[in-house]
């Protein structure tokens, strides 16, 4: 017997919703209240479903609905068939609305990450059908990106002429080297000619401009492309650097770093900013994401 692939599903969402609230609530007359319909067109929709399929989906035991092995399978695959067809529904509302498809992040590489990770678990499950497109940068790469229209949403310590942007927080860098490093050894307060003697990690600029992520224009200097590579070879001895303080909190806590005896410097206060592309033009998806940002930033300050 030839089996047509692409025939057509003879069962409705309906049936499947009426059989999933059966079993969440317990029995029919539960459902019926859940999905505000009568009892009766909720146990037709089931017995409906199970006449079309050929299959006895649950039994009724005692005055519960549970379901048969069979019933137990098809249901659970039928939660996943039901969830999709409501994040379509949601997508094509967002369409119509014109919620954005997909958003260009541009994040500056001393953005606290643990904010932003927060901030992102807070719009995914709101928007689902939007896509993030997350680029970490650093010093003026991100305004590379905002001029060349390829973000939307940018975090960084500038802003670009002719655009607007609202102080998300203060950045507090931190010189610091690991405690068997030699300028820990000197066992006094630190000059800026102790410090030209040892090798200096920074982070060099992702953009254009080529602006050093440092505070001195030493000779002994190497330049890496990320924070994280930065905080990387501090921890292992290999330099000094000024490190964004809340991505260090727990190597000073277990040792690992140690901040630096300077005379003047230790620490140093940036401005990080939230800056949209284009305030005029910009999405609704874009804007939550803007406003769930300055939220979780807040809380830091607080």
């Amino acid at each position: 017997m030839h089996t047509n692939h692409n025939s057509p599903a003879r069962v409705s969402l309906e049936q499947w919703r009426a059989l999933q609230a059966v079993i969440d609530h317990g029995g029919f007359a539960q459902a019926a209240e859940h999905l505000h319909r009568s009892q009766s067109s909720v146990s037709y929709a089931v017995n409906r479903l199970q006449e079309l399929l050929g299959l006895k989906l649950l039994h009724i035991k005692g005055r519960k609905a549970v379901l048969t092995e069979q019933g137990r399978v098809l249901l659970q695959r039928s939660r996943q068939l039901v969830a999709d067809a409501a994040a379509i529904e949601q997508q094509a509302r967002n369409m119509a609305q014109g919620w954005e498809a997909e958003i260009h992040l541009a994040v500056e590489a001393a953005y606290p990450t643990d904010l932003l990770m927060q901030a992102l678990r807070t719009f995914e499950p709101q928007n689902p059908s939007t896509r993030i497109h997350l680029q970490e940068v650093v010093l003026s790469g991100g305004e590379d990106l905002l001029l060349n229209g390829k973000a939307d949403l940018l975090i960084s310590p500038f802003v670009p002429a002719g655009y607007l942007g609202n102080e998300l927080l203060q950045v507090q860098f931190v010189a610091v080297a690991h405690p068997q490093h030699p300028l820990h050894q000197l066992g006094r307060t630190l000059s800026a000619r102790d410090l030209n003697r040892e090798t200096h990690i920074i982070t060099s600029d992702s953009g254009s401009k080529g602006t050093d992520a440092g505070w001195l224009s030493d000779a002994r200097r190497w330049a890496v492309t990320s924070m994280e590579t930065a905080r990387k070879l501090i921890c292992n001895g290999l330099g000094y650097g000024w490190l964004p303080q809340p991505a260090i909190r727990d190597q000073i806590n277990a040792g690992t770093l140690k901040p630096l005896p300077l005379e003047e410097g230790q620490s140093n206060h940036t401005a990080v900013y939230l800056v949209y592309a284009d305030a005029d033009k910009t999405g609704p998806a874009t804007r939550q994401l803007a406003e769930i940002l300055k939220q979780v930033s807040a809380s830091l300050a607080e």
